[in-house]
């Protein structure tokens, strides 16, 4: 009886609250952890079954007084929500590495509904999408994530402070990355489409008679398609790093929103 109270002591409670919502925030935004298609349910019994896991290093880390209160529950919802954003920037880029070769193809009209979004996306978008989740979770990069978290509880303890300012200008740093790197993934396709364009030109210029339109659209989507497959195998390589990447990431990020300091510690 005796060990039953001392968990229910307020300090106890605090911290059980604190990192649920660190935990909620990550769940929220983590790639697969946040998907439309998980049962709430899943989710629920995974908060629960993570929140016993991570009560260990939580407790470790945490300062005595721990306080309840609006600031500290937003503080570890945008902890959360920032590693998992962490993670979802990668899944991003490669959306738009599609949704870019999509437009150049002619198909980014072509929308379906992503099922793990619920969101209407090229289908080339949803593709490479799709693509780098599978990659992700083939080289345990969902176990790298529930690393960072517990990595986050000793640079930035529950209920503690957050450098907010420092924390939005990272993530938009982050943003900017997002786009290079998706233009990277990119850039094969739409160079190989911008060479068949400028060679459908010239064959339209010399041979005026011909419908150089009806030509055109299937032959960029024969080289995107093409050149799709060809370029794969690039972008399987460069997230068989996801591990030292997304680490690199989450210590920016938790860096910045750390007190007193700009740099991991």
């Amino acid at each position: 009886m005796g060990e039953v109270t001392s968990l229910l002591t307020p300090d106890q409670t605090a911290l059980a609250g604190l990192l649920v919502m660190r935990l909620t925030g990550l769940l929220w935004t983590a790639p697969l952890f946040s998907a439309q298609t998980v049962n709430t349910r899943i989710k629920v019994v995974l908060l629960a079954l993570l929140t016993f896991l991570m009560w260990p290093a939580a407790a470790s880390a945490a300062s005595p007084g721990l306080e309840f209160n609006a600031a500290t529950l937003t503080a570890e919802l945008a902890v959360g929500m920032t590693l998992g954003l962490g993670a979802a920037i990668f899944i991003g880029a490669a959306e738009a590495a599609g949704d870019m070769v999509a437009v150049q193809m002619g198909l980014s009209g072509a929308n379906v509904l992503d099922p793990m979004s619920r969101t209407q996306l090229p289908v080339v978008g949803q593709f490479m999408g799709l693509f780098a989740l599978a990659l992700i979770l083939s080289v345990g990069g969902h176990v790298v994530i529930l690393g960072a978290l517990a990595r986050s509880l000793e640079i930035v303890p529950p209920g503690g402070a957050i450098e907010t300012a420092a924390g939005i200008r990272t993530m938009i740093d982050l943003g900017t990355s997002l786009f290079v790197m998706g233009l990277r993934f990119a850039a094969p396709m739409i160079a190989a489409m911008l060479i068949a364009n400028a060679a459908l030109g010239v064959l339209a210029r010399t041979t005026p008679q011909m419908n150089v339109l009806m030509v055109a659209f299937p032959v960029q989507i024969a080289v995107g398609l093409f050149m799709l497959a060809a370029t794969l195998p690039m972008v399987a390589s460069f997230f068989s790093g996801f591990d030292g990447m997304y680490r690199g990431v989450a210590d920016d990020l938790l860096g910045s929103l750390a007190p007193t300091t700009g740099g991991v510690r």
